[in-house]
């Protein structure tokens, strides 16, 4: 059988690929693989523009933000799912400096696509922000099993899903093709998250699996936005919200560990008063890289194997953009960009070979 591209691995990165290139009206054979717990069903699934302890604009927030929603939507009218879940996220201030400091970004052009409102005193009788706290805008999460399971059906229907896992040792690539198994593809295109260690031809490539872990709680507490400072409790309907998450570089078990859950709960004990019951606490491990950066590009060697992956812990956010990017590579031979082209890592592979 002959396909335009195999696609292995159907998670946030695999998914997001495959309907570009469905778009581009490209003939598909996706592997999904068999491995229980990949990142993409345990992640939370925000979208934020504003991150971190220093509450900063996330790296190339306006490129990324600006297709973000318009992607998922096109990808929901298309496979009639329902997965993106629009939601202010509110940022508490923790000291007046810092509801002054965002007074002055709220009239910064660079900012105001992104803050939906400062607001300058409590929102909520049980949320910790006595100075306020930033409402952002462009926020919300994507149901990303959900996601995942439209898409994947979808594709189903229209291109070759096969569900097992995929051999590295079976694919052979050359100048012009490559076959695996009896099927011919012009390009082979590696979407395997952490599975990217065993693949023989991208172990070279520094992944650094990050461990999260989330709970599930039961509160009473009433929240229509997402809280998010220390951790995110984000609402997910009948009084269950998750709360997370962990960064753990040195456990890549999937065992849910104690010690992160009396750290999920003492942080989040930091932002919201009332009484909570946990419900499930779950971990997974996350594909993120060295540098922070994607993965994206051909192979050194051989230039009908490429990769997309290292989405780390804000694939939501990156999936649609780089993903976009890298089908303009593939179909247009636009360049890749020099963050994420993974050229900035051939000199380790010149080393292990």
């Amino acid at each position: 059988d002959r396909y335009d591209y195999i696609i292995v691995g159907n998670g946030l990165a695999g998914s997001t690929l495959a309907l570009h290139l469905h778009n581009a009206g490209k003939r598909l054979i996706v592997f999904t693989g068999k491995e229980k717990n990949p990142s993409s069903l345990i992640a939370a699934g925000l979208y934020n523009p504003i991150t971190g302890r220093k509450m900063v604009k996330t790296w190339r927030a306006d490129d990324l933000f600006s297709y973000l929603e318009t992607y998922y939507e096109e990808a929901e009218k298309l496979t009639g799912g329902t997965f993106l879940i629009k939601k202010t996220i509110y940022r508490p201030f923790f000291e007046a400096e810092e509801q002054n400091e965002w007074m002055g970004k709220s009239a910064d052009q660079n900012y105001t696509t992104f803050i939906k409102k400062v607001h300058t005193s409590s929102t909520h009788s049980a949320v910790h922000d006595a100075f306020g706290g930033l409402a952002l805008a462009t926020t919300g999460y994507l149901d990303i099993p959900k996601c995942m399971e439209s898409v994947t059906d979808f594709l189903r229907k229209k291109h070759t899903v096969i569900d097992e896992n995929f051999d590295y040792q079976e694919l052979i690539p050359n100048s012009s093709k490559v076959t695996y198994q009896g099927v011919e593809a012009t390009k082979a295109i590696f979407c395997d998250g952490v599975g990217l260690k065993a693949n023989t031809f991208f172990s070279w490539l520094p992944i650094r699996p990050v461990k999260g872990e989330i709970l599930y709680i039961k509160t009473s507490v009433k929240l229509d936005y997402i809280l998010n400072r220390g951790v995110f409790v984000l609402p997910i309907g009948n009084d269950i919200y998750k709360v997370g998450s962990t960064y753990d570089h040195n456990d890549s078990t999937l065992e849910p560990t104690s010690k992160a859950r009396e750290q999920l709960i003492s942080k989040l004990k930091a932002i919201l008063d009332g009484d909570f019951e946990i419900v499930d606490q779950v971990a997974g491990l996350r594909p993120a890289t060295k540098d922070r950066r994607p993965f994206v590009g051909m192979h050194p060697e051989f230039e009908t194997i490429g990769v997309f992956n290292g989405l780390g812990t804000k694939g939501v956010s990156l999936a649609p953009y780089w993903a976009r990017h890298f089908v303009q590579h593939l179909l247009e031979g636009n360049k890749l960009d020099r963050e994420v082209n993974i050229s900035r890592y051939f000199s380790l592979y010149s080393e292990s070979h």
